[in-house]
């Protein structure tokens, strides 16, 4: 993330130029029009070809705003009143997720609040959980199930960390992260139960301030500022642990004794490079719902050159990434360099990004915010970063599974010159033809309303990005609306996003929230005529956590295979459903769908010839 002033702020470089200039430069270093062959390390071909030759092959799938239809009346409050501080601009996170084990994926949006002091009138805004009733019909139960709870909150993850059966809620937030353990309300239905003072210290540094109105922006201690979050189960002892981001040191009298402006006349918000780095955060779950902070002795804690906290993190990612049967964890940095923790299977890490070639794009660091993880070719994984405007997305190839080096193909495989104008947050590997291969959304809005000033060619609200794989030739296509409909490209500020099949037809589905806005669900009318198959595993609760949240699917049908683990957060401050989809293009039939399970000794599971167009439910065998 980035912040304006009267200079160019494109990052790392050194442009002393208007903001204008700067732009304008960007844009024809983007290229366009025909594109020169290119043939990747693999031996695919990216060309010849124009983007009007590839954009004919798009299939025509039409996302369609069900949002009122559906019962969703969920507007994101950041607060902003003028100061331009800093955590305004970050929006919210969603989660996706089956609170009530109902077999119907539910809703939970992240919200912040009112500055101390500055609220208005009326209900303070508070976090806000959506049931699925089916059909695309949803139920606002957050007062009963205990969630109306009013936070400056950020990010979320859900997972079953008890193993009790019922998904547990972690929810970070300006001033302090929460806790909240899924228990019965007495009535037959589930309710949530904040735990946080008894679990330990999941908190990092000062709770929010008592001090309110002018006080309160008088206020220099720091208040805690995470971000994204992510359980996993970094030891194999069959308990979820807890990786948390944080982002930078900040206080409102230090954000606003900056004076950022515009062109050194309207308040503005600042970047990151004035704020000083935090240590992300590493919680072991020690049963009996305690954890203990291990971020030291783990050896997560990352030096600057200077010797201070290196990270400002924004992104996390964790999966097994040499498949070595123990998770990795990548983490998203802003405008420093990412990290990658590689597992050492005894309790630490080893942090290896700028040897993998995961710690930079291009040979600088960039505004990192969403990140994620997948299989975007058959055999082939990678990662992808959302960075900020005038900056395109990073997409690391995983060229060397052993030696865990990668590569950045976003040029290559059609990302890098559409991707590089709006400013990207949230983001997410979907399938969302339904045709084996993974695609990718990008959820867009600026950090600054009045950017246009400054930049004629940005604006505050911006569309969705959404890019096809074509599996040859170039990998990713731009889709427009004339493939997927207007209702999906609608501008936004958009932040976090999540995807599920909230309707059970296959098809993916998608959830987009808005800094200070609207959220919207837009329903997957698919229409391909692709086929699928969806799995949902249940770890038996002692070798493998209930959630399975580390599990790898591989589903082998009509000669291909494909490869899914199971996560918990993907993308920017959110979570999409534990459930993985298969799209199976147009075979029939499924040759055979093997599960490796994660923990010690925790085995694996096989099915074989099973139907398409169904969910399969596969629970871990007892040892």
């Amino acid at each position: 993330m980035c912040g304006i002033n009267s200079q160019c702020f494109v990052r790392n470089s050194l442009c002393s130029l208007s903001v204008t200039a700067c732009f304008t430069g960007l844009l024809i270093l983007s290229g366009c029009g025909r594109n020169p062959e290119q043939t990747d390390k693999d031996g695919s071909s990216t060309g010849p070809g124009t983007r009007e030759d590839y954009s004919k092959l798009v299939p025509k799938v039409r996302f369609t705003d069900v949002t009122a239809k559906a019962g969703i009346h969920f507007t994101h409050v950041n607060g902003a009143f003028g100061k331009k501080l800093l955590p305004e601009t970050m929006g919210g996170g969603v989660a996706v997720f089956d609170f009530d084990n109902d077999g119907k994926p539910d809703i939970l949006f992240i919200n912040s609040c009112y500055w101390p002091g500055f609220e208005k009138d009326g209900k303070a805004p508070t976090l806000a959980l959506y049931r699925n009733k089916g059909n695309f019909e949803f139920e606002d139960v957050t007062e009963q199930a205990g969630l109306a709870v009013t936070m400056y909150g950020m990010g979320v993850t859900v997972g079953d960390y008890d193993n009790d059966g019922w998904t547990d809620i972690f929810i970070t937030g300006v001033g302090g992260n929460r806790l909240f353990h899924n228990e019965p309300d007495g009535k037959g239905g589930r309710k949530f139960v904040e735990v946080t003072a008894q679990a330990g210290d999941l908190n990092e540094g000062q709770s929010w301030s008592t001090a309110k109105g002018d006080d309160f922006l008088k206020v220099s201690t720091p208040i805690s500022f995470p971000s994204s979050a992510a359980w996993f189960d970094y030891d194999n002892d069959g308990k979820l642990d807890l990786i948390v981001c944080n982002y930078v040191t900040w206080s409102p009298k230090f954000d606003l004794d900056q004076n950022f402006t515009l062109q050194g006349k309207a308040p503005a918000y600042g970047p990151p490079r004035f704020f000083k780095g935090m240590f992300c955060s590493l919680y072991h779950n020690e049963g009996n719902g305690k954890f203990k902070n291990v971020t030291g002795t783990a050896g997560l804690q990352i030096l600057s050159p200077i010797g201070e906290p290196m990270a400002k993190a924004l992104g996390v990612v964790v999966n097994d990434i040499d498949e070595d049967g123990w998770p990795d964890i990548v983490i998203a940095n802003d405008t420093v360099r990412n990290f990658f923790f590689r597992n050492n299977r005894d309790g630490t890490f080893k942090e290896i990004a700028q040897e993998a070639g995961v710690a930079y794009a291009e040979g600088a660091a960039r505004g990192a915010m969403g990140i994620a993880f997948g299989e975007y070719r058959p055999g082939k994984r990678a990662l992808v970063i959302g960075n900020f405007a005038n900056e395109p997305n990073t997409l690391l190839r995983l060229d060397h599974k052993e030696k865990l080096l990668f590569s950045d193909v976003a040029l290559i495989e059609g990302l890098a010159g559409p991707s590089r104008i709006v400013l990207k947050f949230g983001l997410f590997f979907f399938d969302f033809d339904l045709d084996g291969l993974l695609d990718l959304l990008t959820c867009n809005g600026h950090l600054e309303p009045h950017i246009n000033v400054v930049q004629p060619g940005q604006s505050y609200k911006q569309p969705v990005q959404l890019f096809w794989n074509m599996g040859k030739k170039r990998t990713y296509e731009p889709v427009g609306p004339e493939h997927a409909g207007p209702d999906l490209f609608r501008p936004m500020v958009g932040r976090g996003c999540a995807f599920a099949d909230f309707n059970g037809d296959g098809f993916l589905d998608v959830v987009l929230v808005e800094n200070g806005g609207e959220a919207r669900l837009l329903k997957n009318e698919g229409g391909t005529g692709h086929h699928w198959v969806r799995v949902l595993l249940e770890g038996d609760g002692v070798r493998t956590n209930k959630s399975a949240i580390g599990a790898r699917v591989i589903l082998t049908a009509g000669g291909k295979t494909q490869s899914r683990e199971v996560t918990s957060a993907v993308g920017y401050l959110s979570q999409s459903e534990f459930a993985v989809t298969f799209g199976l293009g147009e075979s029939t039939k499924v040759d055979k769908i093997e599960v490796i399970w994660p923990g010690i000794n925790a085995g694996r599971s096989v099915l074989e010839k099973l139907e398409v167009d169904r969910l399969y439910q596969i629970k871990q065998a007892k040892n």
